[in-house]
């Protein structure tokens, strides 16, 4: 089901935010949501299952209902017999954003309240983010937490990976993860690529990340790391593949240019290239948000996200061959480096 609200209609949810978000808790934390998602259930067996008075639960459907998540059926006199049902995957995503695990509790926990209320103010370069917060990180314990938190965010890029592992991997034998955080991903790619060996490449201050992630995921002697600086030098050869995993955007199209360039003169011949990112649609553009607002206060980062004709017309100019976009949640842009 597609939903279009007038502007006035969004402002609307938008400033009762809060409130909804309190109703999508409460309908997960009761299993609400579980009844729901396979659908359609009546009003009146829904009540007696989770012991709640009917004209209440109708009234806090209604509120569902609002946001575009259910669909309801009220064709009978008796409000009892009014059927709902959730819109596909409602529960996985209340989970995924209002569960213990989500990734905007925690974003949550940036010093984002610094800016609330002040963004005019900040918006002139008057107040900035100065507290809780530096980009890049300067110390082990700073470039520790922002990797983990990083780390949190790959799930759509893993499952997407992985939907397209027997392709990607096929007579590959080592691959080079530029920036590639604490391992996470690539830990996942070597789980279904067992012919595979794969480094990390990333500032040195990120190797004992990297090193306990090889521990703890059973990857000791395929699991490495290559400490550098990929502003200051060259990215190391040997490589038949190379992926850039939400690397590209945080810098400006020049920087973006230089990198795929270095990408390009690393890869042996017949090497393929790999990136994904967060690209400019409206559903990443939402997701973004935290992002979009907490960087406001932070002039020594920002994140691009681009369409992705960015990408692929960028690989053909630089000499990449069979550029391609397989889908998937975050969709990946896959390149070959001519034989």
């Amino acid at each position: 089901m597609t939903v279009h609200l007038s502007s006035r209609a969004l402002m609307s949810l938008l400033v009762n935010g809060p409130k909804a978000t309190d109703v999508l808790q409460t309908a997960l934390d009761m299993g609400l949501l579980d009844a729901l998602d396979p659908g359609p259930a009546r009003l009146d067996e829904l009540a007696t299952r989770f012991g709640v008075l009917p004209l209440r639960l109708y009234k806090f459907l209604d509120c569902i209902e609002s946001l575009g998540l259910l669909v309801r059926d009220e064709t009978a006199d008796d409000i009892g017999a009014t059927s709902y049902q959730a819109v596909s995957g409602l529960r996985d995503a209340v989970t995924a954003v209002l569960g213990p695990d989500a990734i905007e509790r925690d974003r949550d926990r940036y010093p984002w309240r610094q800016l609330h209320g002040r963004l005019a103010e900040s918006l002139r370069g008057d107040v900035s983010v100065d507290d809780g917060f530096t980009w890049p990180p300067k110390t082990a314990a700073q470039t520790a937490e922002f990797e983990r938190s990083m780390a949190l965010g790959l799930g759509p890029a893993i499952e997407t990976v992985r939907r397209h592992a027997s392709q990607l991997w096929l007579d590959r034998h080592r691959l080079l993860d530029v920036g590639g955080g604490d391992g996470t991903l690539v830990a996942h790619i070597l789980d279904d690529a067992p012919a595979l060996r794969a480094d990390v490449y990333n500032l040195p201050a990120v190797a004992p990340l990297v090193a306990a992630t090889r521990a703890a995921r059973g990857h000791p002697d395929r699991l490495g790391f290559v400490g550098g600086d990929f502003f200051a030098e060259p990215l190391p050869g040997g490589y038949d593949a190379l992926s850039f995993v939400r690397v590209l955007h945080d810098w400006p199209n020049a920087v973006a240019r230089q990198l795929v360039q270095q990408a390009y003169a690393a890869l042996e011949p017949g090497g393929l290239l790999l990136i994904c990112e967060e690209f400019r649609t409206p559903d990443r553009l939402a997701m973004q948000f935290f992002w979009s607002y907490f960087l406001i206060g932070v002039d020594s980062s920002v994140s691009r996200l681009r369409e992705v004709d960015f990408y692929t017309e960028l690989l053909t100019e630089v000499g990449f061959h069979h550029v391609a976009v397989l889908p998937g949640i975050w969709e990946l842009v896959t390149a070959y480096k001519p034989a």
